[in-house]
């Protein structure tokens, strides 16, 4: 049972008037910020950055809301937010959006030939953004611009457009879309193939049927062109999310292997490749022209293994447009899955994704001394209580389990207005990322936390896992779930001290001045007070107020003009905010031992 579109559209606004209400700028910039939050969850996007212009060069109207820019600097997507507050479902029409990609494509267009830094001011950030964005241009394999809105679009793409030599892909993410992804709890049911559309007839294939109730599974081979394909259409969204961690570390050698292949003996491919690894949620299978049997069509599909070879097909092609992708065939193994449960269902593929990206030794110890941890917190959650005995904190172990949680126990209108607003409201909610974040940044590594929500949760759950021949680590208990806490509702309320003070990189601010907090007074805080009072005293909130201006200038001071999102991730940002000074600490803060 998942809420309706209605019902979610109300969700998400609440969710953002509650944020207004905790003191941001533009409800516009919230409801982007929700939206990025979530697309880079799921991995249609890497991590977000909130950064608002408005503004006019010359005759021209640009807008931006926000970007994230790949790793290895060669994928950029650029967000625009047309943010109306409405409470019911209402059309937007395609003219008003398409303007609005517009407006961002000018801002891409004049910070790609250079037109757009000479005329910002010098200590802007958006000016850094445009530095940047001129200086990686000519390297960048994808762009893309989406059009953020809370009323619902008809067209949810427009026609692939060419900037600067570059082809820009752009996609609206309307409030139904969102719904879509939110209600089902993965974004994978618009990954739909036909096969007889991309490789003109069904995959001959060997099918399966699997012992167990959890999977069937076939064994075939791909055309390399119906895998370009599927990656222009889908992009990284068709990589399974464990996976995308996988990709920028096995590195150029692997890519270099599979282009030379590609460039020099397509017809070979199928003899060195070791194959993709697909999980689907349906398969419809038909009669290949011979008559034995075939794919017709894959649902829901993902691939856990072979991320790499999937985007080098389509990246090679596109950097070297002669290479014959015709006699290229992929080996590929497709597990369809009949697990209904979603817990049970995410732990499957993770598995299924961890195994098959081991071509290294796995170490048993590695696959499940994390997931004791997240059991046992989760456990804690439901069981502790807070100080009025009435509201608890939600744990979401599993991505959606809190929505589903509310449609399970909220069967009548006044029991789950009483859930939303008394047991576990959505501002008690913490998920794994972002306990990670908090628990990171207390224990002073804001620059890994400034890596994004994946690769800091990686760093965390490392740092949990013993070294070989030690005894698993003691789990979490009560007063270890308070503390935890603690660290949770401090987090927060300086994010909502510091989001209204700075027009952009506030996260960056937010994360530096928690770990700039804990380094100077950690060991003097009494995190028992602020899980007894559930909130922070006046005195800390002026405290991080005074040092929330000062980490700002330590940030932008040592950059030397990079941009902060960047320059933050650096362990030299961290030496330099760490020992810059700053205000002496207030009298009369109840919270200090």
């Amino acid at each position: 049972m998942s809420l309706s579109l209605p019902d979610f559209l109300r969700e998400t606004q609440a969710a953002v008037r509650s944020q207004m209400q905790e003191g941001a700028l533009y409800e516009e910039l919230v409801f982007a910020g929700i939206v990025m939050d979530h697309m880079s969850e799921i991995g249609m996007t890497f991590e977000p950055v909130e950064c608002h212009f408005e503004g006019k060069v010359g005759n021209a109207n640009l807008r931006l809301s926000g970007y994230s820019v790949s790793d290895d600097s060669d994928q950029l997507d650029f967000f625009v937010s047309l943010y109306a507050g409405v409470d019911v479902p209402t059309p937007i029409p395609d003219s008003e959006t398409k303007t609005a990609v517009e407006q961002c494509l000018r801002f891409l267009a004049l910070c790609a030939e250079g037109k757009l830094a000479p005329k910002l001011d010098p200590s802007s950030d958006v000016r850094s953004l445009a530095e940047t964005l001129q200086a990686i241009y000519n390297d960048l394999e994808q762009v893309r611009v989406y059009v953020i809105t809370d009323r619902v679009a008809k067209s949810k793409s427009f026609k692939t457009r060419d900037i600067g030599g570059k082809a820009v892909r752009l996609e609206v993410m309307d409030i139904e879309r969102l719904h879509r992804h939110w209600s089902e709890g993965k974004p994978r049911d618009e990954l739909v193939v036909d096969f007889t559309q991309v490789s003109g007839a069904p995959l001959p294939c060997v099918f399966v049927p699997g012992e167990s109730d959890d999977y069937d599974y076939a064994l075939t081979a791909i055309p390399g062109e119906a895998l370009r394909l599927l990656y222009e259409k889908f992009g990284a969204r068709l990589l399974e999310a464990n996976v995308r961690s996988f990709l920028s570390v096995k590195g150029k050698g692997v890519n270099a292997g599979i282009q030379t292949t590609l460039r020099t003996s397509p017809e070979r491919f199928m003899a060195y490749n070791n194959g993709i690894v697909i999980v689907a949620d349906e398969a419809f299978l038909g009669r290949t022209t011979d008559g034995s049997a075939g794919i017709t069509w894959l649902k829901g599909l993902q691939i856990v293994n072979g991320g790499q070879t999937t985007a080098s097909l389509y990246f090679t092609k596109k950097k070297y447009p002669d290479t014959d992708l015709s006699r290229v065939r992929v080996p590929a193994k497709i597990i369809v899955m009949k697990v209904q449960d979603s817990t049970k269902e995410e732990a499957l593929v993770s598995d299924i994704s961890r195994f098959a990206n081991s071509q290294n030794a796995v170490r048993q110890s590695d696959l499940s001394a994390n997931k004791p941890f997240h059991v046992e917190i989760e456990k804690l959650a439901l069981s502790t209580y807070c100080p009025d005995g009435v509201g608890r904190w939600f744990y979401e172990r599993a991505a959606g389990s809190y929505n589903t949680m509310l449609a399970r126990e909220g069967s009548t209108p006044a029991r789950l207005k009483h859930l939303k607003e008394v047991v576990t409201p959505p501002s008690r909610k913490v998920t794994k990322t972002d306990l990670a974040k908090y628990m990171n940044a207390w224990d002073r590594k804001p620059d890994l936390v400034s890596l994004g929500s994946q690769k800091n949760f990686e760093r965390f759950m490392d740092s949990l896992r013993e070294p070989e021949g030690q005894p698993p680590a003691t789990l979490p208990d009560v007063a270890a779930f308070k503390a935890m806490i603690a660290k949770a509702i401090l987090f927060k309320k300086a994010h909502a001290l510091a989001r209204p003070m700075f027009p952009a990189f506030q996260g960056n601010v937010v994360v530096y001045l928690v770990s700039l907090l804990a380094d100077r007074l950690g060991d003097r805080i009494d995190l028992d007070k602020i899980w007894a009072r559930q909130d922070i005293s006046q005195a800390l909130r002026q405290q991080l107020q005074v040092w929330a201006v000062e980490v700002n200038d330590a940030l932008h001071r040592s950059s030397g003009g990079r941009m902060i999102s960047e320059w933050a991730k650096k362990p030299e940002c961290w030496d330099a905010v760490r020992s810059s000074s700053y205000s002496p600490v207030g009298d009369a803060i109840p919270e200090l031992r």
